[in-house]
């Protein structure tokens, strides 16, 4: 497993979050360090993905704080949310490819997209078959998303992701939908990349041979908290009810 640092690249502290009478975040809180993965693991409902929305500034939380990079995500203006977003890398559990679009064109468009950071790239080949060639797939750059398979649109995806560079990537449900072997395919897939580009990342999965290979700390969210915290094995060996029922 790749070394990680212990410098925080991302912190949240007592988030809190409602809609009505519904609580899903009730004093969440998370660390993620430099060059980590952190394995979050929650029942569907529990409000993993209102954190990750909160956390790139998608939806206001009630109170707490999330600080990205050392920046107040609460207190950033539209032009400096929108900044610090290229530094982060989202993919998606549908892989949220444009259908209407070659591989090749969805890897150009954040790259076109995101001038600020990269300025105008007048032949962005090299850029798009160097994110292609880390995830194996050079040889679908001109193919549409009809004609790939389920692993091949999350390699895809996580080329798009790529591409920008990011220091933080996101993975939402990485190996849902995919047969096993293709999932041990994506799995190492994320491991080469945390060691090739020093990534930290968070990732939600309700995977549990996922989390055992790709973890170097797990959060359990319960009740809106971050309820147990560990390695897989601590958490694997806990004896805590709550906590034993996500690896039956």
């Amino acid at each position: 497993m790749t070394t990680t640092s212990n410098t925080p690249i991302i912190e949240i502290r007592n988030l809190k979050k409602s809609y009505g009478s519904n609580c899903v975040l009730d004093g969440f809180n998370l660390t993620l360090k430099e060059g980590e993965n952190l394995v979050v693991m929650g029942k569907s409902g529990s409000g993993k993905s209102v954190m990750i929305k909160c956390l790139i500034g998608l939806e206001q939380a009630d109170s707490g704080s999330i600080t990205v990079m050392g920046k107040d995500v609460m207190a950033l203006e539209k032009d400096e949310l929108d900044d610090l977003r290229t530094e982060i890398g989202f993919l998606f559990q549908g892989s949220a490819l444009y259908d209407s679009m070659s591989v090749r064109e969805n890897l150009e468009f954040p790259l076109r997209r995101h001038t600020k950071k990269f300025g105008i790239i007048e032949d962005t080949t090299p850029l798009v078959m160097e994110a292609l060639k880390n995830v194996g797939l050079e040889s679908a750059v001109d193919l549409m998303p009809s004609e790939l398979s389920g692993g091949m649109k999350r390699r895809v995806a996580l080329a798009r992701t790529l591409i920008l560079k990011p220091k933080i990537i996101l993975y939402d449900e990485p190996t849902t939908g995919l047969d096993p072997i293709t999932s041990k395919e994506i799995i190492l897939l994320m491991q080469s990349i945390q060691k090739e580009y020093k990534t930290s990342s968070i990732i939600i999965t309700h995977d549990v041979d996922c989390a055992r290979v790709i973890a170097n700390k797990m959060i359990l969210l319960v009740d809106g908290i971050n309820y147990a915290e560990g390695t897989f094995k601590e958490l694997s060996e806990s004896k805590d009810p709550k906590v034993a029922a996500f690896f039956k």
